[in-house]
């Protein structure tokens, strides 16, 4: 039976500058956990007719696709923002997958040791991949740009962590895994030459409408900039915290890439923070567009010898660029709030409307997702908070602003049901899924899956998947 693998592998045709040839370490007793039959079949893949022990050879690693060329890409980054020489320690790349012209990366994470694994065994535990596969397939479902999971096995192992936890191998799907700290590892070579490969790569591969500029490389830092930019302004629109925004973490594509600490926010707070290392909030939600730009700034840094000649004139140019940033988001923030209170056109006071709704919702520990469930009359549990005096004056407020748009009422209601979801990954039916999982009860997880895969649809029974969690000390953890 043929799969429908269709490999062209370009990346592992760079230098050795850029990766590591390198196999999946073998493991004894791999067992399928789950697999994405609807991306399975996006990617024109056909697993219908392969039994599952032949299904966890694959997925594990041990039996590798024709024409598979597995290798650990290199690249640096900054760590909470201590630069380190890093790499592929627990990830190899099988290849590049084509799907009606489209290049996606399909990569093993978990699956051994690399030159890249410095004290790490280059191994996962079966929570974290599970937790990437479910946050990962909601971000997609949000309508949002992002990596993608296509299965995950059990390897039959013990990994050492804070106790013996069952190992587990995902398979994550991409555009590329090109990334800020790409840049910043290459750049860190200082060869040129290695530079303008790389620049002419990414443009070949993500951004080609720009491979005739006359400079390839500021064209490259504004548009990746404005996709940086729109999916930092998305995250902000579901309450998504990523957790661990490294450089190393950030893709040049604009999608969202590696899951580790991430997780949604409940009530709105900005300074709100899950991951157990992140002690100071240097990622907490409301910090995630000054990290962007500060990512990008590392980015821009990278670029300096290839915007122009003299480094003076190039720092001058890529500072003014990267202050363009501010100016580029805010814009997108405030139209995405727009759209998330169903506002047409433009009007002086939105920002000053948005704004007090947020403040008002900071105040009294406002639920931030089934806030705008309620204004869009959707069915949620305790509505005594909206009783509130001043809250009740910001929607009479909000109606005044409505009744001046553009458009018809049933088209602002309509603009607000494809920007606000009904239900999100919330925290502790997560954690419900994860826990079940390690049990070897899947249906859970699979429930799970169900309603967060119709995010904007009013679904039946999803009042349980609604309320926030009460955990108020909630954490999550890096799952290295």
């Amino acid at each position: 039976m043929t799969i429908g693998w269709h490999f062209d592998n370009t990346y592992s045709k760079l230098s050795n500058t850029f990766k590591e040839e390198v196999k999946p370490t073998p493991v004894h007793n791999p067992e399928l956990v789950v697999l994405n039959d609807q991306l399975a079949k996006d990617l024109n893949l056909d697993f219908s007719k392969i039994e599952k022990k032949d299904l966890s050879q694959i997925f594990s690693g041990n039996t590798l696709p024709k024409g598979s060329t597995t290798i650990a890409q290199a690249y640096a980054g900054h760590q909470f923002g201590h630069f380190t020489m890093l790499g592929d320690g627990r990830a190899i790349l099988l290849g590049e997958h084509l799907v009606n012209n489209n290049r996606f990366d399909v990569q093993f994470k978990g699956s051994g040791k690399t030159s890249f694994s410095r004290s790490g065994d280059g191994r996962a535990v079966l929570g974290p991949m599970l937790r990437e596969y479910i946050i990962s397939e909601a971000i997609n479902a949000l309508n949002i740009p992002t990596t993608r999971s296509l299965a995950v096995v059990k390897t039959g192992e013990k990994i050492v962590r804070e106790n013996l936890l069952p190992g587990a191998i995902l398979t994550r799907v991409a555009s590329s895994h090109i990334r800020v700290g790409t840049f910043q590892y290459i750049a860190a070579k200082q060869d040129i030459d290695d530079l303008k490969i790389l620049v002419d790569y990414t443009i070949d591969r993500h951004y080609p409408a720009i491979k005739l500029s006359n400079n390839k490389a500021l064209d490259l830092l504004n548009l990746v900039m404005e996709k940086q930019c729109q999916l930092v302004v998305n995250w902000m629109r579901v309450g998504f915290i990523h957790g661990v925004m490294n450089t190393d973490n950030m893709a040049i594509s604009g999608e969202t890439i590696d899951y580790g600490p991430c997780a949604f926010m409940d009530h709105y707070n900005p300074k709100t923070v899950f991951s157990s290392i992140d002690k100071f909030g240097r990622y907490s939600f409301s910090n995630q567009p000054p990290i962007t730009k500060w990512n990008l700034s590392r980015f821009a840094e990278c670029l300096i010898p290839l915007i122009d000649k003299d480094e003076d004139v190039a720092i001058k140019i890529a500072t003014e660029t990267i202050d363009n940033f501010q100016n580029i988001y805010e814009e997108k923030w405030l139209n995405m709030m727009r759209d998330k209170l169903g506002l047409f056109g433009d009007h002086k006071d939105d920002k000053k409307l948005v704004n007090n709704l947020l403040n008002w919702m900071e105040k009294n520990k406002a639920d931030y997702t089934n806030t705008f469930c309620y204004l869009m009359n959707i069915k949620i549990g305790n509505k005594n908070l909206y009783n509130d005096k001043y809250f009740i004056n910001w929607f009479n407020d909000w109606q005044k602003r409505i009744s001046r748009n553009d458009s018809l009422n049933e088209k602002s209601l309509e603009l607000m049901k494809n920007s606000n979801p009904i239900i999100i990954p919330r925290n502790h039916k997560v954690e419900e899924a994860l826990t079940a999982a390690n049990e070897d009860n899947l249906e859970v997880m699979n429930k799970l899956l169900s309603k967060l895969s119709k995010p904007y649809d009013d679904q039946i029974d999803i009042q349980d998947y609604q309320s926030p969690s009460n955990d108020k000390n909630y954490q999550t953890f890096c799952g290295t």
